[in-house]
């Protein structure tokens, strides 16, 4: 009950303060820097020893730290998507595969990305880097909401791999070796154009995803190899940019967001948590999340509370004074209240997904899995047959953060609770028909 309280006293607050904000103030401006492939612990502020990341350490001093938030997939195409439109990806149909040149996965023409919900306030919009949710001209960012594209359409290991400015390709082979650094000039030449009108500028990194590159100037300057000097490149530019809002007295009414798409692949750390990108355990989906905003985020808060990437849209909606749609379910909660006063999570669950089937599931402290990738199959924990069955393993986080022991029969009532989100979730967001593994035991 005082869980439940706080929250609603935090919710009341935060609607108070974004309602006031919104009539008095100009709208703000709103920065995501997503790395792509960066696990939870390759910053110093998350306890990497080897790479070295003051810009971003100090971004998280003087701003918000969540140390639960999670990307809503463990690969690329389905969490941009569910960034980019505050939905679970398995609404968007993107999740059988991701986005290559040789396929037809993309975002579809007829929902709302976050450009695309604010450019009616008057905002300016650019993408700079990766987009990765469809690989043709059609589908590109400039499709989708965003005036300004100065990037790649998919992943650097993908052929063809080319460099676009708009609609023209401007560089094959692409000199992947300062591709951060040219993205990083694009973006403080646009915050630079636009600093008298409200802009959002998505800067999705092509790195660390592999293979991996840095310039001459960053090489050999970290102590994690090749992968710590990229991630040291991209601590550089969030410095240059984070610099030039302080030039540009837009620090007050600029929020910067910095987070990852997934998990760590073959190389990177997922800090404590098991696994890496691509499975529905902790390091698969776990990542690091930082926020600034000066004279609104408080210096120093610290959180717990579970979050997810579909929270941004919500979160950016409110703040500007815009309504969510009416016309569209949007499963992202406003997370200001947590970013601003500590305030518990606004979700009861979240979901974690394997494709188009929900793996596990978060709720407070608690986690249960029911699916995994092994060895190139999907066992599943919950059906008849597995030693696992009815519930799945159960995890409490704060006592296991590295989901080493299940707790399933210790707390059956609470496996039971946590599997029955489970199943209802999947019912209302899989339009599959349901396999008999979903029946109630």
């Amino acid at each position: 009950m005082k869980r439940i309280l706080i929250f609603c006293l935090s919710a009341i607050i935060s609607s108070l303060f974004t309602s006031v904000y919104a009539q008095t103030m100009e709208k703000p401006n709103f920065i995501v820097i997503m790395a792509d492939d960066l696990g939870y612990g390759d910053l110093g502020i998350y306890g990497s020893n080897l790479i070295k990341t003051p810009n971003l350490d100090r971004m998280a001093q003087q701003g918000a730290l969540l140390n639960s938030f999670y990307s809503s997939a463990n690969v690329c195409t389905a969490a941009r998507g569910g960034l980019l439109t505050g939905k679970y990806p398995i609404r968007l149909d993107i999740v059988s595969d991701v986005a290559r040149p040789n396929n037809n996965v993309h975002l579809a023409d007829d929902e709302l990305s976050l450009a695309e919900a604010l450019k009616p306030m008057g905002y300016q919009t650019a993408l700079f880097g990766k987009w990765h949710l469809g690989s043709r001209l059609e589908w590109s960012p400039l499709t989708q909401g965003f005036d300004e594209f100065f990037g790649v359409l998919h992943s650097n290991d993908m052929t063809p791999f080319e460099l676009y400015r708009q609609d023209l390709v401007i560089e094959e082979p692409v000199d992947q070796s300062t591709l951060t650094e040219r993205y990083t000039q694009e973006a403080l030449r646009f915050i630079e154009t636009h600093q008298d009108k409200p802009f959002f500028l998505y800067m999705p990194h092509t790195f660390p995803h592999v293979p991996l590159y840095v310039s001459n100037q960053f090489s050999g300057q970290s102590e994690a190899g090749l992968y710590g000097d990229v991630v040291e490149t991209i601590d550089w530019s969030v410095g240059e940019i984070l610099r030039t809002l302080e030039r540009l007295n837009l620090t007050e009414n600029t929020l910067v967001v910095f987070t990852s798409d997934n998990g760590p692949w073959f190389e990177g750390s997922p800090g404590p948590y098991r696994d890496r990108k691509g499975s529905s355990w902790e390091g698969g989906q776990r990542v690091p999340f930082i926020a600034q905003w000066q004279g609104q985020i408080p210096h120093g808060v610290v959180s717990d509370e579970p979050a997810m990437n579909i929270d941004i849209f919500p979160t950016f909606l409110n703040l500007a004074g815009i309504e969510l749609p009416s016309e569209r379910v949007i499963d992202g909660k406003d997370i200001f209240p947590v970013l601003k006063n500590e305030a518990p999570s606004p979700h009861d669950a979240l979901f974690l997904f394997n494709q188009n089937r929900i793996a596990g599931v978060r709720s407070g402290p608690w986690k249960l899995v029911v699916e995994t990738h092994y060895r190139g199959a999907v066992p599943s924990f919950d059906n008849a047959n597995s030693y696992y069955a009815p519930y799945g393993l159960l995890f409490n986080l704060e006592r296991d953060p590295s989901e080493t022991y299940s707790y399933t029969r210790e707390y059956p009532e609470k496996a039971a609770e946590l599997r029955n989100y489970i199943i209802d979730g999947q019912k209302k967001l899989s339009s599959r028909v349901l396999e008999n593994m979903w029946n109630r035991p």
